[in-house]
């Protein structure tokens, strides 16, 4: 491929200044960008790039705090629980946290929401019973029952902002610990505005405003305990937006008030994986209303300069919902986000803003995420990059990337040159299909997917995090698989069931855990969701089920749509019943199922169809039956991974109860190879997902076309 530039963000850092230019001349990058913990110098700034500058507008402010110590970011906590041995107990509420990161708020405003809770029996102790000593941290509660356990709920200023302290604790920094900043307040907003003035005032040479997000990080809270430290993570939950101030404005607004136990949930909290109630989606749309307000005023200011704004996805992100209603209204110019996974890919190809860039992983620090090395001893950054890139390539290809960009410390690249030149080879494959992706139109095999959760298109191609945070959830799996195949994908609600029906999809895939957000939960208790589903398979669409989709309550099946899967699951009501035998089906499973395919049995899985197609079973378990269902069918895997056989899988299932051949054009038949088609052009990329050197068969139009390709290559060939 031609060397090309253009389209590429590189982290500069002051002192390397031979390096950072060289490097920019290779890698053909047109900006420069700072990172956390670098700067550039007038060198770099004056050596002809566009300059990024990054801006965590929440952070960086200790001095104002030590000023205006109540406007730290807060959050509500469960101290661990205590047994009462006696009529009365003690309890040391910020005992087994993380001190360094959190800091008790004993103010008036704050302990009128602490709550204190018997959590044996799950009930509230009368406010009279307890109280709370500032000098020791120590809550004591009365007229206690002995052998029961005992609970705090109560406010915490966040003294350390997380990704600062995680920044710190990997690099090893000696710095200043930053503090977070609450924006809630006219008195911090005024400050912040004055702030963001000088700041562009100083930035002279900056083109582009990078805020790192906005107001409130996703929610990490670490423990004292080396064993424990991380005791609670979650990319979607809003935790670290609440204050009394919040709170107090939250009711006003709604006409009802919070409490610290609807944030708490019985120590649970509300992770994303569980459906939302009525009081948090108030409550999430509350902070978003807020924190576009404001953010769209920071946004105008950096405008009113002469410069572009753009929103990193990640960090600070909380509220901003680039899925959610308003996030066209902050007139952000371009959206970052940092990438493991295909799917996040998508997730930023999907949102409404003129500019989407994908930062690369591994970022140039010393150990990655995991704590494993990277550019460091014992790491091999070029295969990480490879394995990353292998990811994200399958899904870019599919839609439409306009930029890529790295972050960290380059000087950590030195020691790596076969890091460098992969880099270089990777920003050509870049460049070469978003040229093709510019001038065309890709083939798209005409069936329409809906992924069907809880959430909906407010969580278009995640869950909650990155896919090394979600691996143990099924599907995410099917997301990123999905994120690579050649077929249109939306997201779709309960509520858009209700409200529109499936008219226009295909396809519905339901996977997860009964209960959960993305199984659906008491959704499924809605007799009008089960019969237009019903209704919607019967007239010839397809119900893809995995796990325990449709899984609710005590009903005649434990499965809503357990008679379009043409199965059940027992849990234990049904043990003495008798279940049917079965023959697998063998033209079906030489047809969809590849070699190497592996699929977990679910136990108690039982056919209520007796002729439902079973196409793989274990030990007289069915793992994956196609029931056919009126004019369509219900299908269900008991279980799904992310593997090549089993994206095979999933795409010939998906075909053939479409209605399509299992093998259309320009599929390939190595199943780690995959393909995409470029009308207009006439261009066929062939891409290797593999680390193996393959030779591969590929349908095209009547023709069969022979490819070798070399470990994760890709070639563009002309029809």
């Amino acid at each position: 491929m031609n060397r090309q530039s253009g389209d590429f963000t590189l982290p500069g850092e002051a002192g390397y200044e031979k390096l950072t230019l060289e490097l920019a001349e290779k890698w053909g990058a047109d900006v420069i960008r700072d990172s956390d913990g670098t700067q550039l110098s007038k060198e770099i700034l004056d050596a002809g790039y566009d300059i990024y500058s990054t801006v965590c507008i929440i952070r960086d402010h200790n001095e104002w705090l030590e000023k205006n110590p109540d406007k730290y970011q807060q959050s509500f906590l469960m101290s661990y629980p205590v047994m009462a041995e006696a009529a009365e107990v003690k309890i040391d509420i910020i005992d087994g946290f993380y001190k360094e990161q959190f800091l008790i708020n004993a103010s008036d405003d704050s302990i009128r929401y602490w709550e204190v809770f018997d959590r044996t029996q799950d009930e509230k102790v009368d406010d009279s019973n307890w109280s709370y000593d500032k000098k020791t941290g120590i809550v004591t509660v009365k007229n206690v029952k002995p052998f029961h356990y005992y609970t705090v709920n109560f406010l915490v200023y966040r003294i350390w902002e997380e990704i600062s302290m995680y920044n710190h604790v990997t690099n090893n920094w000696d710095k200043e610990h930053l503090a977070p900043l609450d924006p809630r307040s006219e008195e911090a907003q005024a400050y912040l505005i004055d702030w963001l003035h000088n700041w562009c005032k100083d930035h002279e040479s900056t083109n582009v405003v990078r805020f790192t997000s906005l107001f409130y990080n996703f929610v990490w809270i670490w423990g004292n305990d080396d064993r424990n430290r991380n005791l609670y993570t979650d990319w979607g939950s809003y935790d670290f937006t609440v204050s009394p101030l919040a709170l107090d404005e939250f009711a006003k607004k709604y006409g009802y008030s919070l409490t610290s136990e609807d944030f708490i949930n019985k120590g649970k909290l509300h992770v994303t994986h569980m459906p939302p109630t009525k009081k948090m989606k108030d409550y999430y749309e509350f902070t978003q209303r807020f924190v576009c307000d404001f953010g769209k005023k920071l946004v105008d200011i950096v405008h009113s300069y002469g410069k572009k704004a753009y929103v990193f996805y990640d960090d600070s992100w909380v509220g901003l919902e680039p899925y959610g209603p308003y996030f066209k209204e902050y007139g952000f110019d371009g959206l970052i986000k940092c990438v493991f996974s295909g799917y996040e890919s998508r997730l930023c190809a999907g949102v409404d803003v003129p500019v989407h860039e994908l930062r690369l992983h591994p970022y140039l620090f010393p150990v990655g995420l995991g704590g494993l090395p990277t550019f460091s001893e014992g790491g091999n950054p070029k295969k990480d990059t490879q394995d990353y890139w292998v990811r994200v390539r399958r899904a870019l290809v599919r839609a439409k990337i306009d930029r890529l960009g790295l972050g960290g410390y380059l000087h950590l690249t030195q020691d790596y040159p076969d890091f460098i030149d992969y880099v270089a080879e990777l920003l050509d494959e870049f460049r070469m299909i978003k040229k093709l992706q510019e001038d065309d139109v890709l083939y798209t095999i005409p069936v329409k997917v809906a992924v069907l959760h809880a959430w909906g298109s407010y969580r278009s191609w995640t869950l909650s995090g990155h896919f090394h945070e979600t691996w143990m959830h099924t599907l995410i799996h099917i997301n990123e698989s999905l994120s690579g195949f050649p077929m249109n994908v939306d997201f779709i609600s309960f509520e858009d069931i209700r409200d529109k029906g499936l008219d226009g999809y295909d396809v519905v895939i339901n996977a997860g855990k009964a209960g959960s957000a993305w199984s659906g939960g008491e959704n499924w208790d809605d007799s009008q969701i089960v019969t237009a589903i019903q209704k919607w398979v019967y007239e010839g669409g397809v119900f893809l089920g995995v796990g325990e989709s449709s899984a609710w309550g005590d009903g005649q099946t434990y499965l809503k749509l357990g008679h379009v899967f043409g199965l059940d699951i027992d849990t234990g009501a049904k043990v003495c019943h008798g279940r049917y035998t079965f023959n697998i089906d063998e033209e079906l499973n030489q047809k969809l199922i590849p070699e190497g395919v592996t699929i977990k049995k679910r136990d108690n899985v039982y056919l209520t169809n007796k002729d439902a197609n079973v196409i793989l079973e274990e030990g007289g378990i069915p793992k994956i039956v196609i029931n056919p269902y009126g004019s369509g069918y219900g299908v269900y895997i008991s279980e799904y991974e992310k593997t090549f056989p089993n994206m095979r899988m999933l795409f010939n299932i998906i075909l053939y109860c479409s209605g399509y051949d299992t093998y259309d054009s320009f599929v390939a038949d190595n199943i780690g190879v995959e393909c995409a088609f470029f009308k207009k052009a006439q261009i066929l990329l062939v891409i290797n997902n593999t680390d193996q050197d393959v030779t591969t068969d590929i349908k095209v139009f009547e023709r069969t076309k022979n490819v070798t390709l070399k470990p994760y290559e890709m070639k563009k060939l002309q029809l």
